[in-house]
């Protein structure tokens, strides 16, 4: 876990940009190509006094209009929340996406951001994993 603060202009830009690339998300989640799988959404939960962005796995579009997904990880402010908890979210409370395809990550903006605060060793690791952007 990274902690950013609300007013990061560089986190709300990655947010920005991963929000605008949703319809990327959502064309590849209603039809998975062969090699793409591993939908997961990034979600802004409100805290105990902060917001807390966690990745949501499982992820399924409600009747309602709102989101369902599974916590990908034990939330750190969430009282009574934990791995693998169902909760539902809203498409504002969306903050990045990221799905597998050939093995690659795809998407992930705010993972690329959070690359140059993690020791270089792990953020080279998780840019091999990560698909290149088109060009």
């Amino acid at each position: 876990m990274i902690n950013v603060r609300a007013a990061d202009a560089e986190m709300n830009a990655a947010i920005a940009h991963a929000r605008d690339t949703l319809p990327t998300f959502w064309a590849s989640y209603d039809a998975p190509k062969p090699t793409e799988y591993g939908h997961c959404l990034k979600v802004r939960f409100a805290g105990d006094g902060y917001v807390e962005q966690i990745w949501m796995a499982d992820v399924e579009k409600l009747p309602d209009g709102k989101y369902s997904g599974r916590f990908g990880n034990d939330p750190d402010n969430l009282p009574g929340k934990n791995i693998f908890d169902q909760a539902e979210f809203e498409q504002a409370d969306i903050t990045d996406w990221m799905f597998m395809r050939n093995e690659k990550i795809v998407g992930g903006e705010t993972i690329k951001l959070l690359l140059k605060s993690m020791p270089k060793e792990t953020a080279d690791a998780m840019r091999a994993r990560m698909e290149p952007p088109p060009h």
